[in-house]
């Protein structure tokens, strides 16, 4: 992949594309309604997709590096389906949308030639106003205005969840709580730190507290992780033997409080910890989530030692599932949901791709990771901790391979740290024309 300059967009420029960018990112942010449900999920998304995505692909052709990626996803899923490890059913549904997503979200970065800070700035505003609407949502919830808080009569794939501390778990145009936490991830992080540094980065001072605020209120045991790591690698970013003493202490009463607190997250944690360290589940103690994970884990695991290489293709985990799952005897109860994307990408990656796709999804991750550096004062270094939060989130526990737009975010990613780069080429090249003339 190579990237090219960037070039800034005028306010004519944002009026002329308007609606395409209006569009792109209500496949990001509205994932809450589907068209119909067999023989798979129609989201919004996929109608952009298939508006768009025609004119993307004639006028600029297809990208090498990912032609030859799904070209082998392709291969070695047919395999599978071949040898009755998967089902040409499963292996295509999520094979077209994998495929049709990266492209399509590769072309707008071509459309907007490169300018992945503008286009970020477009997803902080989404944010900004999905956090809004979560603000709303609480406070009509507060004064009982049902129409107001309960948007199951605008969206059809989407449920209010009562908790947390308030008697309401917010979720804003979101699915559930989880959804907002993965989602909102990046605007939190950047919100954060705007407001420790007393930045305004695209945020102001009110916009970012507006968006931290919604971000805790979802009560969302994603959210919190993503409250830690926000904190961690701020602290790596500023000097973390300078910000120690400061860390620890915080992190320790953050914790301490959302465990004393908060009494999802601290059946989850005990849970969690419970499972992994000795595999008893106990029926009324065990937290369900918790069980889901650590089943998925166990199947993902076992799944990848038999079909290490190339796992058994895209779309197989149910039947991974099915093979291998601990949970039959409880199937009754629910604990077999999440059979169908493991409850995690990272262990549905493991089992479905193998080493094959855990290895390019660390080689991004590690190569294109842009740190923070002071003698090059860019917001390269923010937009990079800002989306690997989001991407770790979703590795950890959102298992969809394409909802809300997550490629989108892969490949701002990507070429955020070649943009960053070419940066770095032109300072070295200014540097030695300037020493030339002197």
């Amino acid at each position: 992949m190579t990237s090219k300059d960037y070039i800034d967009m005028d306010e004519n420029d944002v009026k002329r594309y308007f609606w395409i960018i209006f569009f792109i990112y209500l496949s990001v942010f509205v994932c809450s309604y589907v068209f119909f449900t067999d023989p798979f999920e129609f989201q919004f998304g996929y109608l952009v997709f298939i508006v768009l995505l025609p004119g993307f692909a004639s006028r600029f052709g297809i990208n090498r590096s990912l032609f030859f990626i799904f070209l082998t996803l392709l291969v070695t899923g047919l395999f599978q389906v071949a040898l009755g490890n998967n089902t040409p059913q499963l292996f295509f549904k999520i094979f077209t949308g994998l495929a049709l997503s990266y492209f399509f979200y590769y072309y707008v970065v071509l459309q907007f030639n490169y300018n992945i800070e503008q286009l970020f700035k477009w997803y902080l505003k989404g944010a900004y106003i999905a956090s809004l609407i979560g603000i709303f949502q609480f406070v009509s919830f507060l004064v009982g205005f049902v129409p107001g808080f309960s948007y199951t009569w605008i969206f059809n794939k989407w449920g209010m969840v009562r908790g947390g501390n308030f008697g309401i778990r917010i979720n804003s145009i979101f699915g559930e709580p989880s959804y907002l936490a993965a989602v909102l991830s990046a605007a939190f992080f950047v919100s954060v730190y705007n407001l420790l540094r007393k930045e305004n980065f695209y945020l102001s001072k009110f916009q970012s507290i507006v968006i931290i605020v919604v971000y805790i209120l979802s009560f969302s045991g994603l959210g919190q992780a993503g409250i830690f790591l926000s904190i961690i690698f701020l602290a790596v970013s500023f000097g973390l033997v300078r910000y120690i003493f400061i860390l620890i202490p915080v992190a320790i009463i953050t914790f301490n409080f959302l465990f004393n607190n908060v009494k999802e997250f601290r059946e989850r944690y005990v849970s969690t910890v419970d499972l992994f360290t000795d595999g008893k589940f106990k029926l009324g103690k065990t937290h369900g989530s918790s069980f889901i994970l650590y089943n998925n884990y166990l199947v993902a695991t076992q799944n990848f030692k038999d079909n290490f290489l190339f796992g058994t293709g895209l779309g197989s985990h149910p039947i991974a599932f099915d093979k291998y799952s601990i949970a039959d005897v409880i199937k009754a109860q629910g604990f077999d949901n999440n059979s169908a994307d493991a409850n995690s990408m990272f262990l549905r990656l493991l089992s479905e791709t193998g080493l094959f796709g855990v290895s390019i999804f660390l080689f991004i991750l590690i190569k294109s990771y842009v740190r923070r550096d002071e003698n090059h004062p860019t917001s390269h270094w923010l937009i990079s901790n800002a989306i690997l939060i989001m991407i770790l989130l979703n590795l950890f526990r959102q298992g969809h391979y394409f909802i809300h737009g997550f490629p989108f975010f892969i490949i701002m990613y990507y070429y955020n740290s070649v943009s960053y780069k070419n940066y770095l080429e032109e300072s070295r090249l200014e540097s030695i024309n300037a020493a030339s003339l002197s």
